[in-house]
């Protein structure tokens, strides 16, 4: 099975990323950054990205144009095009872009594929999977995040997100199937109703693990069953809920 390009690479990104960091190229600490400084910003996230190795395009450019300062708190928006997660409230983060690239890369996605997300958290990831696919069906456990996330894409014009309140471990089965999925927060073992929801052809991208020894993996459904490949190192939080009784 073919891996993500960047795959090998996760070391050199975490020095750049460290570089970029230290220069202070990417991180403006005013707290009163104009709307031109703010779109200055998110480019050169985007070309710090493809420096990492995140090689698609779309994908790219979806980090280009998505406001990942809208997403975050007032009081970080200094800090929204950092390559590193920043906390959202409700014990929760925003990922690392680098992060939300690479997930968003493995799924191939091609604009016409329906996508169910386990975690909207803040929304950015919602967000850059609605720059890429034809619907997306995002769930999220925290009742307050969710309803957040729901006015915020509503106001950015995301039409083609669908969000719900309620336990992701069971997906979402009267949508389904789905081409893609993507899980945002890591339990223990995949659950098998995601599984059972993915189309065949569809890629899934899921956290598996506990908090100190998550991997990122790649699950690919054809017609002999389900491949799994493994490509990343991460730490995600914990997925609650249901996922905590299996």
């Amino acid at each position: 099975m073919r891996l993500p390009r960047w795959s090998a690479r996760v070391g050199l990104a975490v020095t750049i990323a460290s570089s970029f960091l230290a220069s202070g190229l990417i991180v403006c600490a005013s707290g009163t950054e104009s709307p031109a400084e703010l779109d200055a910003a998110r480019l050169h996230l985007r070309r710090e990205l493809e420096i990492q190795g995140v090689r698609d395009r779309r994908v790219l450019d979806a980090i280009g144009k998505v406001p990942r300062h809208e997403f975050v708190s007032p009081h970080q928006i200094a800090h929204a095009y950092e390559n590193r997660p920043l906390p959202i409230g409700e014990g929760q983060t925003i990922s690392q872009p680098f992060v939300v690239a690479a997930m968003s890369e493995a799924l191939e996605l091609g604009g016409e594929e329906r996508v169910l997300e386990i975690g909207t958290g803040s929304g950015y990831q919602a967000a850059i999977l609605a720059e890429l696919a034809a619907e997306v069906f995002t769930i999220e456990i925290v009742p307050s995040l969710a309803e957040r996330a729901e006015g915020l894409l509503a106001r950015l014009g995301y039409a083609n997100v669908h969000v719900r309140h309620g336990d992701g471990y069971a997906g979402w089965p009267e949508q389904a199937p789905f081409d893609a999925i993507v899980v945002t927060a890591a339990p223990d073992h995949v659950p098998e109703p995601l599984l059972e929801q993915l189309a065949e052809g569809g890629r899934m991208v899921i956290p598996v693990g506990p908090l100190r020894a998550q991997e990122l993996v790649l699950l690919t459904r054809d017609a002999s069953g389900i491949r799994r490949s493994r490509f990343m190192d991460v730490r995600f939080v914990p997925m609650t809920g249901e996922a905590l009784q299996h």
